[in-house]
């Protein structure tokens, strides 16, 4: 039986969206566990992943029998944890079981002692194929461009404005046309 994630929080726990990371780690982790936390956040995202994540791990398996696995989500931290730091398993096992904010983002409270063996890790990680995380990229490209669209950049005018003024804030709309650098001609 495996569940998309548990719909029953326990004592300790922190709901994912309200884990609070430092915003000043230049350290890898918190940023990627920034990155899951947006993708959590965002239904329709999140509502994307999970039918992809239903529908390619272990499709034949009737996921409403059997004994309980990992939930989807937790394969799915485990194993962006594990290709975003480019480690290897015995480090994922650790991570999973000792680094409290990666237990946070797996659901896992202050008071839950489960812990995760190796061979679970690796046989539950190893269900990422080449092809799934093709299109779990194009998921997360997708959402990085809709993001992109809704961003306004705001310029501050009045720097050198006196003290009595507040600064006028002007907000436009960017484009993702104007990221991108100008192409050189070949002459």
């Amino acid at each position: 039986m495996r569940v998309v994630q548990n719909t029953q929080m326990h004592i300790g726990e922190v709901d994912v969206s309200r884990i609070v990371l430092d915003p000043k780690s230049r350290d890898d982790i918190p940023q990627i566990l920034r990155g899951l936390q947006h993708l959590y956040q965002d239904p329709s995202t999140r509502a994307k992943l999970f039918e992809l994540l239903e529908s390619e791990i272990a499709p034949k398996i009737d996921k409403r029998t059997g004994r309980p696995g990992m939930t989807l989500w937790s394969i799915f931290v485990c194993g962006v944890i594990r290709l975003d730091l480019n480690i290897d398993y015995d480090r994922v096992h650790e991570l999973v079981n000792q680094h409290n904010t990666i237990r946070q983002m797996l659901g896992h409270g202050l008071f839950d002692p489960t812990a995760y063996h190796y061979q679970t890790l690796k046989d539950n990680v190893t269900l990422f194929t080449p092809e799934l995380l093709d299109k779990i990229n194009q998921i997360v490209v997708d959402t990085g461009h809709e993001l992109v669209k809704k961003r306004k950049a705001k310029s501050c005018v009045g720097v050198a404005t006196p003290s009595w003024l507040k600064p006028m804030c002007i907000t436009r709309p960017i484009s993702a046309c104007s990221l991108t650098p100008p192409a050189r001609s070949s002459n």
